[in-house]
C-alpha cells in the first residue's frame, strides 16, 4: 500500500435522502411542499447579475438586523450560515473544546456524530425513553455539551419548555444547543429562553417551514459572546459563506409572515389527516410537531412498505438501523400527493 493512503481520512459520511429525479412523490428530505414567498421570487427575478463580480456582504449586515428584529434580539446575537448544517459545524469547532464528551439522543439528526467524528471530539449518544421521548435525568452527567432537539427527527416529538429548562439548570457550566430546524411546525420554540440564559444556542433553517432547501440558509441565535466565537470560526473557515443572491431572498423571505404562517398551517393540518388516516391503515404513528410522521405498521415491516412504496414512484425514508428497522419518516406533502399516497397504503396494507 502506498504510504499517502495511510493519511487520508477514514469517516463515515452523513448520507442524505434519496434524490430521485422527476415523476414521482418525493417525501423522503423533509423538504416543504410549496415554493417560497412571492416576495423572493421578486427578488430573484430583479436581482442585478452585474452585482456578483463583487464579493457578498461577509457579515450578512441586513439579513441579521431583520433577523434580530424578528426574534426581538440584537444583530451581535446572531450567525448566519450556508444551511444549518454548517451553522451547527461552526458551533462544533467554536464551543466544543473540552476533552469530556457531547451528549445527544442516540436516535435523533445522524449529521451529529458525523461532525463529531470529523472534528475529533468524543460524544456520547444518551438513550431515550422507550416511547422515543427525551429523559432530561440522563443530561445530569458531566459532559463537554450537550445537544437536544426540538422537536426531534426522526421521530417528531417537540421538547417542552420545563424539560428545556431542566436540562440547561443542570448543565449552566456547559454549551447546550437546541436545534430547532422544525419547530415553525410545533408548538414550542426556546427562543424566549435566551433571555434566561447565557450558555444555549438556538439553531434555525429557512429549509424547511420557509420552502428555501435549495438556497441553503442557516441562522443561529445566542449570546454576544457565543456569537463572537462562532463568528470567528466562520471568517476562519470561509468569511463569505453566503451568497449576494441568498443573503436577499432570506431577507425577503422575512418580509412575508403571513405567506410563512399560511404554509405552515396548511403543512399541520395534512400532516393531523395523515397521522389519522395512517393509523386507521393499522400503523403506529408519534403525535409530531415536525413537517413529517414517524410511522411503523403492526404488521407489515418497514423495509418492505419502502420497496413497495418505491415501485410506485413514492420515495419515503427508511432507516436500516438499530431500533428504526421497523419506522419509515414519511414528509408531509400537498394534499393532493399525501391522498396518493394513502390509498397506495391502503392497497398494501389491508
Amino acid at each position: 500500500m502506498n504510504s499517502w493512503i495511510e493519511n487520508l481520512i477514514n469517516i463515515e459520511p452523513y448520507v442524505p435522502g434519496e434524490q430521485p429525479g422527476d415523476g414521482v412523490i418525493k417525501l423522503n428530505a423533509n423538504e416543504n411542499p410549496y415554493p417560497p414567498s412571492e416576495k423572493v421570487g421578486r427578488v430573484i427575478r430583479e436581482f442585478d447579475y452585474r452585482k456578483l463580480n463583487k464579493y457578498p456582504d461577509s457579515n450578512g449586515t441586513k439579513l441579521k438586523e431583520k433577523l434580530a428584529v424578528y426574534y426581538g434580539l440584537k444583530t451581535s446575537n446572531v450567525s448566519v450560515g450556508n444551511g444549518s448544517d454548517e451553522v451547527l459545524a461552526f458551533i462544533f469547532l467554536a464551543c466544543f473544546c473540552s476533552e469530556k464528551p457531547l451528549l445527544f439522543p442516540e436516535i435523533t439528526y445522524s449529521f451529529y456524530p458525523v461532525w463529531a467524528d470529523l472534528f475529533n471530539k468524543n460524544f456520547e449518544e444518551v438513550p431515550l425513553n422507550p416511547d422515543f421521548s427525551i429523559n432530561p435525568d440522563v443530561y445530569y452527567k458531566d459532559n463537554g455539551g450537550i445537544i437536544i432537539p426540538n422537536p426531534n427527527a426522526p421521530t417528531g416529538i417537540g421538547q417542552r419548555e420545563g424539560l428545556l429548562r431542566d436540562i440547561i439548570e443542570h448543565n449552566q457550566n456547559q454549551i447546550v444547543i437546541i436545534d430547532e430546524a422544525y419547530s415553525d411546525f410545533g408548538e414550542y420554540s426556546a427562543v424566549g429562553l435566551l433571555k434566561d440564559y447565557d450558555n444555549i444556542i438556538i439553531v434555525k433553517t429557512y429549509s424547511k417551514s420557509r420552502g428555501l432547501a435549495g438556497q441553503r440558509i442557516g441562522v443561529s441565535l445566542s449570546s454576544e459572546k457565543i456569537t463572537e466565537k462562532i463568528e470567528a470560526v466562520k471568517n476562519s473557515f470561509n468569511s463569505y459563506t453566503m451568497d449576494s443572491l441568498t443573503l436577499e431572498v432570506a431577507a425577503a423571505s422575512i418580509d412575508d409572515e403571513e405567506y410563512f404562517r399560511n404554509c405552515i398551517n396548511k403543512i399541520k393540518k395534512t400532516r393531523e389527516n395523515t397521522i389519522k388516516h395512517m393509523r386507521k391503515l393499522g400503523f403506529t404513528v408519534m403525535e409530531s410537531q415536525a413537517n413529517f410522521v414517524f410511522a411503523s405498521h403492526d404488521v407489515i415491516g418497514a423495509e418492505d412498505i419502502f420497496l413497495k412504496l418505491k415501485e410506485r414512484g413514492i420515495y419515503v425514508r427508511y432507516f436500516n438501523k438499530p431500533k428504526l428497522s421497523n419506522w419509515l419518516r414519511i414528509t408531509v406533502g400537498t394534499d393532493d400527493e399525501m391522498g396518493i399516497l394513502l390509498r397506495e397504503l391502503e392497497t398494501i396494507c389491508l
